[in-house]
């Protein structure tokens, strides 16, 4: 067995069958719209990306769940919900293009490509981006979404600007790096707060002004940055 059978689901239809396509159709009416995330853009999303390709392969009978998964390397596929919520707070528009820190298992990148939008993502773990590029290749993903294995929190600056950036993991504030990567008129997205529990918050930047907003709390992964040893 190789390294990523273990991982992913069999099968590289996208979509799966008609059951995984219920699934989806019950995770956006009973997780998603219901706590009122009604952009229907996002919801559109999340009823088509298939959430199955992009968890291992023995959690894919929980993968429409409303929980977070785990996903190896001490890392998670967050909860569809908040990975709605977020998207739906970069206010998400055809042909857009969006930084995202953090890969993970490709899931987010997934949503935010069938949002329209071009994505570049940057994976500090090289075998989670590995498996993020294969789970995008089944997905029929893999045109819109740029993979680059790197610390995250200094963004990707030969694509600077980006209309979008979004931060899948806790930090304590937004990064300086990724501030002056966002075009004038852009957003942000991040959980920011302590390693336990953070605050999903906005950006919006307005030439040298800066507007925040802060919405429900979160748990995410915290930050790595530079030469931060995961666990400190």
């Amino acid at each position: 067995m190789s390294f990523l059978d273990g991982f992913f689901s069999t099968g590289g239809q996208r979509g799966g069958g008609a059951d995984d396509a219920a699934r989806r159709r019950r995770m956006v009416e009973r997780q998603i719209r219901r706590r009122g995330v009604d952009d229907e853009r996002v919801l559109s999303a999340m009823e088509e990306v298939p959430r199955h390709l992009f968890v291992r392969a023995g959690d894919r009978s929980r993968a429409y769940q409303d929980s977070a998964l785990p996903i190896g390397h001490d890392q998670t596929i967050s909860q569809p919900y908040i990975v709605a919520r977020m998207t739906e707070l970069l206010e998400p528009d055809e042909g857009l293009t969006a930084l995202e820190v953090g890969t993970g298992s490709g899931y987010q990148a997934a949503v935010l490509a069938a949002c329209g939008i071009e994505v570049f993502s940057v994976e500090r773990i090289a075998p989670l981006s590995e498996r993020a590029r294969e789970a995008l290749l089944q997905a029929g993903y893999a045109d819109r979404v740029h993979l680059r294995v790197g610390d995250g929190s200094l963004g990707w600056p030969e694509e600077a600007p980006f209309d979008r950036i979004v931060v899948t993991a806790g930090a304590a504030e937004l990064p300086d790096p990724l501030r002056e990567q966002l075009a004038d008129g852009g957003v942000a997205v991040a959980p920011v707060g302590g390693r336990s529990t953070q605050w999903i918050r906005r950006y919006r930047r307005q030439g040298d002004r800066w507007e925040e907003e802060e919405f429900e709390a979160a748990r995410f992964v915290p930050l790595i940055r530079g030469d931060e040893e995961e666990g400190r």
